[in-house]
């Protein structure tokens, strides 16, 4: 019975090949996927010069649609970063009943399409809706107005701050919150000098994450705002009205908006990713030091 040699796994030129290979797969994915519509959205946007595309974007209908976009996810950030704040705090810090569960509803606005989170708004606080009765006698409007977009907004994003607190607190342990506590400091001074510095980085990346998201919202604030120029039209859905309206042009002139924005999003995250780096380089001493 003869025996085969085993041949290695990294010959000669071996790795090297695959390097290149999987190096080769990740650019034309890139190229293909990313950069080749970068530059379609920019070279379409300034197709007939600057003047053209300064005009698209100072047009009234386009100001209105930045206006919309900015309030909505203006307030869907701050709504999101008092919930997610107070959620990673009780989920981390805390033993109850029910805990798993609040975790998964967490998890649900990711999992449920935005057409679908429009149309269950629309069936509880539209005209016609459960709740909607209420509202109307009261003279407020919700659906096919601008709260109806922030409502729909809020809660697309709702997952985000707090799926970036969550992990990061529960691995920060309670030592220090309980030593603070025991010396007599109060919940908000001992949240707001030890715990807040610790998790500033993962309060920072939900914060970007959420506001990118809202800004580029558009299947739930399609279906609950009725697409009023000038009333209820976000950036998505002006981009939208003015593609179908065979004004491309003009359509990838307000798209440039929300690239720039998704491109500013990218390198403020990876700034921050570096300041937190340098951040743990400059403890590492002192940790080696208390190891000792």
């Amino acid at each position: 019975m003869s025996h085969h040699p085993i041949h290695k796994l990294n010959r000669p030129g071996e790795g090297k090949l695959t390097k290149i290979v999987l190096i080769s797969v990740a650019l034309i994915f890139l190229s293909v996927f990313l950069v080749l519509p970068l530059i379609t959205v920019f070279y379409q946007a300034f197709k007939f010069g600057i003047q053209p595309y300064l005009g698209y974007l100072s047009d009234p209908m386009t100001i209105s649609a930045i206006q919309i976009t900015l309030i909505s996810a203006t307030i869907a950030v701050v709504l999101n970063t008092i919930f997610g704040i107070a959620a990673a705090w009780l989920i981390s810090k805390f033993e109850f009943p029910g805990k798993k569960i609040i975790l998964t509803l967490i998890d649900l606005p990711l999992t449920i399409s935005p057409v679908i989170i429009g149309i269950i708004f629309v069936f509880l606080v539209g005209v016609h809706g459960y709740w909607g009765e209420f509202f109307a006698s009261r003279g407020i409007k919700i659906i096919f107005a601008v709260p109806g977009i922030v409502l729909a907004t809020t809660f697309v994003t709702f997952s985000f701050v707090a799926r970036e607190l969550i992990p990061h607190m529960q691995g920060q342990g309670n030592e220090e919150e309980e030593a603070a506590i025991l010396l007599g400091a109060s919940g908000f001074k001992t949240f707001f000098l030890i715990t807040l510095p610790k998790i500033k980085w993962s309060l920072l990346y939900g914060i970007i994450l959420c506001n990118a998201r809202a800004c580029g919202e558009f299947g739930a604030v399609s279906v609950v705002s009725g697409h009023i120029r000038g009333l209820t039209n976000t950036l998505s859905l002006h981009i939208e009205i003015l593609y179908n309206e065979y004004n491309i042009v003009a359509a990838f002139a307000v798209a440039s908006i929300l690239t720039v924005l998704a491109l500013i999003t990218l390198i403020v995250k990876k700034l921050m990713e570096y300041s937190e780096s340098r951040d743990l380089e400059a403890l590492e001493p002192a940790i080696a030091e208390v190891k000792s």
